[in-house]
């Protein structure tokens, strides 16, 4: 055995496969649009800029980059999601009844790419590697954070609104807050998944909790306790049938008590999170968007086209005027998608994901990637309610939720 060890040839690393995952790792990071608070500053248009597009076609080609290594596989995983197949057909279908048919088209093209990349990630990876590709981008963003804060505090601190809490490469604290939440769940499943570097992870999520504390944001705080309450659920359930049954014995108590605190205590609630009652001016965005969506409830307003529409009589005139500010979105992935892309995109929608977490409930007693998707998917549940973060172009939060769903669908690996 050792003449054969001393005459085998030395182990090379796989070029393709470290592409691929350098690829992947600047997919999550573009699309985390972590660079363009820090490019634009504070009164920069994203929107509107021209720089800012083309900077996003680098996550394109590496979408694209990762397809052609697995076409075939790829094509096969997409049978598998019909209802992201009719999800996206409806967004290209509002391109006929849109009220801003050129920023729908310019936009579609863009969410097509985005869900391209979400798509290809989940089809490469396993679990531990796929959870590994999210936590290398998170531990890079944890890391800049740090630096533009503590180097350059006239960008990573806020000092007007909410003075000397941290927003590292994000335009507020609540943005760096949330995203960190996600990060420390990200990070905490790579450790759990692969114990061989869980000595890289552990630190970087503890940086993560660290700058989710500097960030002073309540609603990260409450994201994160669900977050690491699902993570020390699949442990549990991990253990044993007995202490599965148990733990899940204990979920249904702990959920219960969560709704009826928020149904006869809101107030005690909404202290909590530092909010009032109307989530600082969300209500008023939502009472807005529902009257809109009356007018037009079958068919919406066309893909990401109201927050752009420029008529003095148009919904999104309307909608400033009954909110009394001009928002940026819906603040509700819900009702985003019931604005856009009507009741059958709305539909289409909360179908895909229905259907990703029933796999993932499933998965959870079944394989130990639930390290992995479980706390991931029950804090963006949480921010779908609150922020449009769901079928969204340029978004990598919804890449990483297009991820999961794609490889809950897959055949399992172990």
């Amino acid at each position: 055995m050792t003449a054969w060890a001393a005459a085998a040839p030395p182990r090379t690393v796989d070029r393709t496969d470290t592409a691929a995952f350098a690829a992947s790792v600047l997919i999550v990071l573009i699309f985390s649009q972590a660079w363009v608070f820090p490019l634009l500053g504070e009164h920069g248009d994203p929107a509107q800029s021209g720089l800012v597009r083309v900077l996003f076609l680098p996550a394109y080609a590496c979408a694209l980059f990762l397809l052609a290594l697995q076409p075939v596989s790829f094509l096969l995983a997409l049978m598998r999601q019909p209802l992201l197949i009719v999800l996206m057909a409806i967004v290209g279908v509002s391109l006929l009844w849109s009220v801003e048919p050129d920023q729908t088209v310019r936009r579609m093209v863009a969410l097509y790419a985005t869900t391209l990349g979400g798509v290809v990630l989940g089809v490469r990876y396993s679990w531990p590697r796929l959870a590994e590709v999210i936590a290398a981008a998170f531990a890079i963003l944890a890391v800049g954070s740090l630096v533009v804060a503590v180097a350059m505090p006239s960008i990573g601190v806020m000092h007007v609104l909410f003075p000397g809490a941290w927003r590292g490469l994000w335009i507020e604290k609540n943005a760096l807050g949330g995203i960190m939440t996600l990060g420390v769940c990200a990070l905490s499943a790579a450790a759990l998944l692969n114990p061989v570097r869980a000595k890289i992870w552990w630190p970087f999520a503890a940086l993560a909790l660290a700058l989710i504390l500097l960030s002073t944001s309540k609603t990260s705080l409450v994201a994160l306790v669900l977050g690491g309450g699902m993570l020390a659920f699949v442990w549990l359930v991990r253990r044993g049938p007995a202490m599965g049954v148990a733990a899940t014995w204990l979920a249904v108590l702990a959920i219960g008590m969560l709704a009826g605190l928020a149904f006869f205590a809101s107030d005690l609630m909404f202290g909590l999170l530092g909010k009032d009652a109307t989530l600082t001016g969300r209500t008023r965005i939502w009472a807005a968007v529902i009257h809109q969506i009356r007018l037009r409830p079958w068919t919406g307003y066309g893909y990401s086209a109201v927050w752009s529409e420029t008529g003095n009589w148009g919904p999104l005139a309307w909608i400033i005027k009954e909110a009394g500010f001009k928002p940026e979105h819906a603040h509700n992935a819900w009702l985003e998608q019931w604005l856009g892309l009507g009741v059958f995109g709305l539909a289409a929608f909360v179908l895909f994901y229905v259907q990703t977490a029933v796999t993932a409930i499933i998965g959870v007693f079944r394989t130990a990637g639930a390290y992995f998707f479980a706390p991931y998917l029950i804090v963006y549940t949480l921010i779908t309610l609150t922020e449009s973060v769901a079928v969204t172009y340029n978004d990598f939060r919804w890449v990483i939720f297009v991820a999961i769903a794609v490889r809950l669908a897959l055949p399992r690996e172990d």
